[in-house]
């Protein structure tokens, strides 16, 4: 800290905000100083700066080498703007919902310097201004009096150097208890609200001066640490091994993690499992800790699937051979070995899974049962995870398919799924598609709502990546040994022209694909070496803006989907979506949050299931309409607008480039994939398989061939730990 005595006073009024993180509050503003003839840019940390805003600085001149002088910034006030001009300036920034630019200039033109009283003590006089009726005024009230509020919360926020990011979201959390609560117990805002991990209330707690070794804060790590390990794809974490993780990230001594534990069990979020002796390496551990939510789902799938499997079908077909017969001749396709065996099990069985990848005829499969179910008068409902893969499902088979949540009546108002247990859906066959996509909780509200009676079809390539949220269900369904399954590797006539179908099975079977061999006109599959990341970041570029479009008439945001194995790096997510931003989509209507910056038109993805909105965990849409006066963002989602208010925007991130695992159930008509030696600690053989196998009619892999040959070489799939196949095998 500077010694006080060398502190300078600047007062002025913010004329532009250059940068501002909301995280963080660093700023580099330009104030206009009365009595200096060129505006001062200051830089330092001054949370919600707003243009026409008057600040108190206090700091010392120093120079930058790249932008010269500046005034750093160490102490700093704000105040309301006096003049007309400070005014107008004020309410055009946005600040106020309700006032946008236009607004703000008609107010003031009415008011004067009067504006800022007005609206804080006779707000009904607004109606006075063009275009302010008595429904804005309400608006304009309610957010000058949330604004007033906020920075109540703020200036506590500020005072232990906490960010503004968060200040509106605690706002519209706990309303006016925000900061009793935060004081009270700082860990609730990890639990309580999206984008405030523990770590950052951690850092509250600490200077709200909370110990180290608090048990309301080793209560709350503990459970930090089991839902990271939810984040990692475990349903269970055993005891020995979550301690020690815990002792690690909260930086406590064992017994400290022990003590506490006890705590958190009591209050029934976590259950603890004796592990029997005969489940192989998780023996030694005598002990599987689990959140509550996913022990309940886990132990709810294998109950709810035994029930289904030991019930008689309702639909019953004694002459599988004729019917196959039959549909062979309606389909106009004499089916492979496997396929009729599928379409038998599919007939006869409760309930079974078919996987492969592929150009396998998974698709033919579920058209010929459709076809025969629908003979037999059966209620038939096709489902999968997702909108893109429920509506690819229903482009394929020409039958409706809806995703899960759509069919099991997901309701916010009501409070969750409305079909369950004791209102079971109405079907006879349900076809499931994309299975390894499902998670355990997922499935385990499916199963709850599947009569005892109906036959369960599970369809899935459990060759790609596992599910984003926690479990390996197809995989565990599969080794649980409980349930027929037709595993198909036959590639068909047709997918066998295609070098993505057959490459895709070469990865599969651990073999390096084969690149620009000899045909006629464009091939679909395309291997450009480059092992230097810049190089790599330049050849992206020409693909997605020049070469692609230009050869294969694609559309380079609509058409082109760039995958990457990593978020971090030149070639990450992060990079590739602010290079691939600036040169797609240089729209000037733009609103910059924080070091994020969207724009009109800009192509975005949902990160987070939303119910309320009904947007889902990997949906793309487009920005479609930014709306400074009502601090509200439109994206438009395959026809379906969809608002965001502007503290809700951590939701959605830019989609020129996605991460392999975010691409999963979706097709895109062509895909690049960087593959370079720095992703090697993710590069593993079903990543690869996975993104290969999004590219519907092109796939361009950059980078190195050494890179791809150890990732394909790297067949070891991440473990996952659960119980659900040790389970269902009990139910036997």
């Amino acid at each position: 800290m500077t010694d006080m005595i060398s502190q300078i006073e600047l007062e002025g009024q913010i004329e532009k905000v250059t940068y501002s993180n909301e995280e963080t509050g660093y700023t580099v503003a330009t104030i206009s100083v009365h009595g200096y003839h060129e505006p001062v840019i200051i830089v330092g940390k001054i949370m919600a700066p707003t243009p026409g805003e008057i600040v108190l600085v206090k700091g010392v001149w120093v120079n930058h080498p790249r932008f010269g002088r500046q005034f750093k910034v160490e102490e700093h006030t704000k105040k309301v703007p006096a003049t007309v001009v400070g005014i107008k300036k004020y309410l055009s920034s946005g600040l106020i919902k309700g006032i946008g630019p236009v607004m703000a200039s008609r107010i003031v033109r009415k008011f004067g310097e009067k504006t800022l009283d007005i609206i804080e003590h006779r707000p009904d006089k607004l109606v006075q201004v063009e275009g302010v009726g008595p429904k804005r005024v309400e608006m304009i009230k309610r957010a000058w009096r949330d604004q007033r509020e906020i920075r109540d919360v703020m200036i506590f926020l500020q005072s232990h150097d906490i960010g503004t990011a968060y200040a509106a979201k605690i706002f519209r959390q706990y309303g006016n208890s925000s900061i009793s609560v935060v004081t009270g117990n700082p860990y609730r805002l990890a639990t309580d609200i999206f984008g405030i991990g523990f770590n950052t209330a951690d850092k509250i707690a600490e200077k709200l001066g909370f110990k180290n070794t608090a048990p309301v804060r080793v209560e709350a790590g503990i459970l930090y640490v089991m839902n990271q390990l939810a984040e990692e794809g475990h349903i269970y974490y055993p005891y020995n091994l979550l301690v020690e993780r815990c002792r690690e990230v909260l930086q406590v001594d064992t017994d400290t993690v022990i003590g506490s534990f006890a705590s958190v069990v009591d209050s029934k979020m976590i259950v603890v499992e004796e592990l029997k002796r005969d489940i192989g390496r998780f023996a030694p551990d005598k002990k599987a800790v689990y959140l509550a939510r996913f022990y309940v789902s886990e132990t709810g799938v294998a109950e709810n699937l035994a029930r289904i499997i030991s019930t008689p079908k309702k639909i019953r077909l004694i002459d599988s051979d004729r019917a196959i017969e039959r549909v062979q001749k309606k389909i106009r396709l004499n089916l492979a070995q496997k396929q009729i065996e599928a379409i038998k099990a599919a007939i006869s069985d409760k309930v079974m899974v078919i996987t492969g990848g592929p150009g396998t005829g998974k698709t033919t499969i579920i058209n010929a049962v459709i076809k025969i179910y629908e003979k037999l008068g059966a209620r038939i409902m096709l489902a999968a995870p997702t909108g893109r893969a429920s509506k690819r499902m229903s482009e394929a088979t020409g039958y409706p398919a809806k995703t899960i949540h759509r069919m099991l009546e997901f309701s916010l108002q009501k409070g969750g799924f409305q079909r369950d247990q004791d209102r079971p859906l109405e079907v006879d066959v349900l076809i499931l598609d994309e299975v390894s996509m499902m998670d355990t909780i997922l499935m385990h509200h499916l199963l709850k709502a599947v009569p005892k009676d109906a036959t369960l079809i599970m369809v899935g390539d459990v060759n790609q990546l596992p599910s984003v949220g926690a479990g390996s269900v197809l995989r565990d369904v599969i080794d649980s040994g409980r349930v027929p399954v037709v595993e198909l590797n036959e590639i068909f006539r047709q997918a066998g022209e295609s070098q993505i179908i057959i490459n895709a099975h070469k990865i599969n079977n651990g073999l390096i694909p084969e690149f620009g061999h000899e045909r006629k006109g464009l091939e679909d599959f395309y291997f450009i070496e480059q092992d230097d990341q810049e190089q790599v970041l330049e050849i992206i570029k020409e693909l997605v803006i020049n070469r692609i479009p230009r050869r294969f008439g694609l559309d380079p945001i609509d058409g082109i989907q760039v995958l990457s194995p990593m978020h971090k790096g030149t070639a990450g997510t992060e990079n590739l979506n602010t290079v691939l931003q600036d040169v797609l989509n240089p729209c000037k209507i733009m609103l910059i949050r924080g070091d994020r910056n969207f724009r009109l038109y800009d192509k975005v993805m949902q990160i987070r299931n939303n119910y309320e909105k009904e947007v889902f965990n990997g949906d793309i849409g487009r920005i479609t309409e930014i709306d400074p006066e009502d601090q509200k963002v439109t994206v438009t989602y395959d026809c379906l607008p969809v608002s965001y208010e502007y503290s809700e925007l951590d939701e959605i991130v830019l989609a020129y480039a996605i991460s392999v695992h975010k691409s999963q159930g979706s097709e895109y008509p062509a895909v690049v994939i960087p593959v370079l030696g720095q992703h090697y600690i993710l590069l593993q053989r079903n990543l690869i398989y996975t993104a290969v196998t999004r590219g519907k009619s092109l796939v361009v892999m950059v980078g190195s061939k050494k890179a791809l040959a150890m990732g394909i070489k790297n067949d070891r799939i991440m473990e996952r730990y659960t119980r659900l196949a040790e389970r269902l095998k009990r139910t036997d």
